[in-house]
């Protein structure tokens, strides 16, 4: 398998510029969720990428999270058409975890605007789940018998912790 590629050192200004498009892309991405109507997943897009068992956790996602999830990874294939399929497969399912408790359309909203961690420090009800979304994803596609790559970026998709394809999966969802 082909290491990830890895994210050249930002500058300062660089990484302002990132954060401010990435908090953009937030407003737009909640502007958007706030009703699963108004959300079209590539699901047949998005199947290929996925084992059987990643794609009953896929599909188990909210729609809004499918949508989400499939621009991460199309983002991603744009800028590195070679991405091994683990990669690609996690961004797909890199919020699964949000899957274990809806979110009402009030949640959605303040929850999105509540940095993550923030939210760690308020564990409780959908800031909890907010928060905590990539162990709890990691664990449920452990459940379901995904891929352990796929299983180990979902993990560390918001800690990277100097891994590089995890560091890659959090650079495209911060930018959507």
């Amino acid at each position: 398998m082909v290491p990830p590629p890895r994210l050249p050192a930002l500058t300062l200004a660089a990484r302002l510029e990132r954060k401010a498009r990435g908090y953009l892309g937030k407003v737009r991405r909640l502007a958007r969720s706030l009703s699963p109507r108004l959300a079209y997943p590539q699901d047949a897009w998005a199947g290929p990428w996925l084992t059987p068992a990643e794609v009953r956790v896929y599909l188990g996602m909210d729609p809004r999270d499918r949508e989400h999830a499939c621009r991460v990874a199309r983002h991603l294939l744009r800028d590195h058409p070679g991405a091994a399929p683990e990669l690609v497969a996690a961004a797909l399912l890199h919020d699964c975890g949000k899957s274990i408790r809806p979110y009402r359309v009030a949640e959605r909203v303040l929850v999105g605007a509540v940095p993550n961690r923030v939210a760690r420090l308020l564990p409780f009800g959908a800031l909890s789940v907010r928060a905590y979304h990539p162990e709890l994803g990691a664990q449920l596609l452990a459940r379901a018998g995904a891929r352990p790559q796929v299983t180990r970026l979902v993990a560390r998709h918001h800690h990277a912790g100097g891994d590089p394809g995890a560091a890659l999966l959090h650079h495209y969802d911060d930018l959507e």
